[in-house]
């Protein structure tokens, strides 16, 4: 029985629930009256139910979906302004000892390099990561207690945060790894991580079990109930997400915003952020061997409905998208974008060489940071590399009441700009930083908080005379 209070995976995304979601979207996808309803409603940025949202996935009067469009473009702009925040993964290890058919990491594959960075090796790649800017990292590794136990992955967080290079410095830590104890989420948040991230592949119980045949992870059930076991350990900001071409789409975007309202209901906060990954080439993987994939079209539909469903989490795309995705998405809802990515073990500090089979799938957006930053600001949008929220407590409920409230712009905004500026002074090429002071010049003066705006530009200035890391 459906129960999003309810602490057992099979309850809170329940099966029948699903079903009986999809048919109800499948009855009124020409239903003109509830879908107007429906996004009117949604102006208020209070967001939608899954049986909702799931109406206008499904919708199919071509005047409806612009308006959803054009709702999207507003509900992103109101909540987050044109700030896109920037970020890297970094592959400590590919030793992994579970079966998941979709993933080249899975202990059956022999043909993969398998690799595992020393604490030196990691030192060497943040400081690559560092030279190009970059100030976030999303920690990745395969799950295998022998390799990449939780001491392996603490000593590598202590390390990342250790290392000073010049101006950089990598200011948060996000960790995506393998579902665990309570326990060991107490310790990932006494070693500082900002977000846990564990995308959960497919919501469909029977097609999970399929796609993990064998490993820790076939568990369903323990793996489903991670973010609860997170929050209880004191991380109150997780993100989920699910690998769209795994799974019909339909029935993961509805699972999708049932464990969000779970999360919401249970624990007190939904996540902090939603990733859309789409599934991607990869050595022994071919996508073609799976019938889900989603077109570029449905995929930009499911970002526009996200995004007005739950207005206030954070969304995100990798470089697994093309330049050309990305930039459809980003308007439509995206808040945050990987740059210049490498998803091999040891990829920044040695650029992987031809023969180098050791990534876990191929990137397609394979332009630089300084390339990426200077598009985005092209576009018009302001590359953010802040990390304020995490090192002043703004997390979890906290941070969600002062986006609700809109006092979140009073940070977000000078946060960016200055964030920015650092990078300009630091990094930048010629012809971006060009195009990021005029930015900068031109956002000032719409930072509505009078003291705000005139600490942020005294800082700025400061920012020009060398000093660095200013925050609100």
């Amino acid at each position: 029985m459906y129960n999003c209070k309810s602490k057992i995976a099979t309850e809170f995304i329940d099966d029948q629930e699903v079903l009986d979601t999809l048919a109800f979207a499948q009855q009124n996808k020409s239903n003109r009256e509830l879908i107007d309803s429906l996004i009117e409603r949604a102006r208020d940025c209070k967001g939608l139910t899954h049986r909702e949202a799931a109406v206008l996935l499904e919708c199919d009067l071509e005047d409806e979906n612009e308006k959803m469009m054009s709702l999207a473009k507003e509900i992103k702009q109101k909540l987050y302004g044109n700030r896109i925040v920037m970020f890297a993964p970094l592959y400590l290890s590919n030793y992994c000892i579970n079966g998941c058919v979709y993933c080249p990491y899975h202990f059956k594959n022999k043909n993969i390099s398998r690799k595992k960075l020393s604490q030196e090796d990691i030192a060497r790649e943040v400081t690559a990561l560092q030279d190009m800017g970059h100030k976030r990292l999303a920690l990745e590794t395969g799950e295998d207690p022998v390799n990449n136990p939780i001491e392996y992955v603490l000593e590598s967080i202590k390390t990342i945060y250790s290392i000073k290079h010049k101006n950089g410095a990598i200011r948060r830590v996000n960790v995506n790894i393998a579902a665990t104890t309570v326990e060991n989420y107490r310790k990932l948040k006494d070693a500082g991580i900002g977000t846990y991230i564990l995308f959960q592949e497919t919501y469909n119980k029977k097609a999970y079990e399929e796609l993990h045949p064998t490993g820790p992870k076939k568990d369903y059930a323990y793996h489903t109930e991670a973010m609860d076991r997170a929050m209880e350990g004191g991380i109150d900001d997780v993100g989920v997400g699910v690998l769209f071409g795994l799974n019909m789409y339909r029935y993961d975007f509805v699972g999708l915003l049932m464990h969000a309202e779970h999360l919401e209901a249970a624990m007190g906060v939904g996540p902090h952020t939603i990733s859309v990954p789409r599934i991607r080439p990869a050595d022994d993987i071919d996508p073609e061997n799976f019938s889900n994939a989603i077109s570029d079209d449905i995929f930009a539909k499911i970002v526009t409905v996200l995004r007005i469903a739950v207005p206030y989490t954070g969304m995100i795309v990798s470089t697994r998208e093309s330049q050309k995705t990305r930039e459809r998405v980003l308007e439509l809802g995206i808040s945050q974008v990987s740059g210049a990515s490498s998803t091999s073990v040891g990829g920044y500090y040695e650029k992987e060489a031809e023969d180098d089979n050791s990534a876990q799938f191929d990137v397609n957006d394979s332009r630089t940071l300084d390339e990426v930053v200077n598009w985005l600001l092209t576009l018009g949008y302001i590359p953010s590399f802040c990390t304020a929220c995490y090192r002043e407590g703004r997390t979890g409920d906290r941070f969600m009441s002062l986006v609700k409230t809109g006092q979140i712009a009073n940070c977000c905004q000078p946060n960016a700009l200055m964030t920015l500026k650092e990078y300009l002074e630091d990094y930048a090429s010629a012809d971006t930083k060009a195009k990021g002071e005029t930015v900068i010049a031109n956002e000032i003066p719409r930072i509505t908080n009078e003291k705000v705006r005139k600490i942020a530009i005294e800082h700025l200035t400061e920012l020009n005379d060398g000093k660095r890391d200013f925050r609100f």
